[in-house]
């Protein structure tokens, strides 16, 4: 991120001379997935008037699934723009004003907080709660994005349920992906775990878990350089003891390709002003999605590296909101 110009928040010139007026509301949400969409719903029916900024991905990390079939209320499965749309519409039908736009830039350091959109409008709100989500980290090759959605996953909890009984491989060698290789464990076949190095950087436990399954192989200092198939993932190319006198190719054939070599938090824009973690998730008053700058709130996988679903970020957006509309009833 680059660093923070000096700017003048309060500018509040007519949009002729190439600024906008700053805009005064009370409730700003960012981010639109799960989180940001149940925030807005709630904040809308508590007469927050909420204002919600999507982002660049409108509908965040669920737009890019295909088939959501672990939420409830949809027996038969949804996709997951669908279901996004779905939350968007029923934000919008309590009277969420849902914009597209990038928060580029904030001061949380004086009251009421201020939120640059795109690098030239300001809003002036009297809370805002944050639902930037988490991006997945990839591997860099053009294979992930081909197979989007077509056998590359970034959340085995997600997606490990449509690989029953058939081949996956999972990369990484951290407390994730051996948890994700365990779970997959309990479903797939067989289950490859992709390790750069010969050691697995996970707890001692997590390990144990990994060696006791008896369906994971684990190939030790491999690395994917692509990936193969006709309509989706049928295979991956490796290459073992890479820039080594040993080095050597070989190919798996494999039905799904899990990542789990690390998420990283849409934190940047606020790390400034809001408390992260090493990693950079944003930190919450325990129970609650409150942050350390009073009026200000977290929710969704922003805040949350445990268990990146769905249905838990919808909650914490509901939680956000219920804790938005009693924060400013008291003062």
């Amino acid at each position: 991120m680059e660093p923070f110009k000096t700017m003048n928040l309060n500018d509040n010139t007519s949009s002729e001379g190439g600024s906008e007026a700053t805009e005064k509301i009370k409730c700003l949400i960012i981010g639109s997935g799960p989180a940001g969409y149940a925030a807005a719903i709630y904040a809308a029916r508590a007469n927050l008037s909420p204002v919600l900024y999507t982002g660049m991905q409108m509908g965040g990390q669920l737009t890019t699934t295909t088939e959501v079939d672990n939420y409830p209320g949809y027996p038969e499965g949804v996709t997951g723009p669908v279901m996004m749309e779905d939350f968007k519409k029923q934000a919008e039908r309590f009277g969420t004003d849902v914009r597209f736009g990038i928060a580029t830039k904030v001061d949380f350091s004086s009251y009421p907080h201020k939120v640059i959109i795109d690098d030239k409008k300001t809003i002036e709100a009297e809370v805002v709660i944050l639902a930037t989500g988490a991006t997945a980290k990839y591997l860099g090759i053009e294979a992930e994005t081909k197979y989007a959605g077509m056998g590359v996953s970034a959340c085995a909890t997600c997606d490990g349920f449509f690989y029953k009984g058939k081949d996956v491989a999972v990369v990484g060698g951290g407390d994730t992906a051996c948890e994700e290789a365990t779970y997959l464990a309990g479903l797939a076949r067989k289950v490859y775990m992709i390790v750069r190095r010969d050691v697995f950087r996970a707890s001692k436990a997590m390990q144990q878990r990994v060696f006791k399954a008896e369906n994971i192989k684990i190939l030790w200092k491999h690395q994917v350089v692509d990936l193969f198939g006709e309509n989706g993932v049928e295979g991956a190319l490796l290459v073992k003891n890479k820039g080594e006198d040993r080095e050597e190719k070989l190919k798996i054939k494999i039905d799904g390709f899990f990542l789990a070599i690390g998420h990283k938090p849409n934190s940047d824009e606020f790390k400034d002003f809001i408390d992260t973690d090493e990693v950079g998730y944003v930190k919450t008053i325990s129970g609650s999605s409150k942050t350390n700058i009073p009026g200000v709130f977290a929710c969704g996988d922003l805040q949350d590296p445990t268990y990146r679903q769905a249905v838990t970020a919808a909650g914490s957006g509901c939680m956000a909101a219920i804790d938005a509309e009693r924060w400013l009833a008291e003062r």
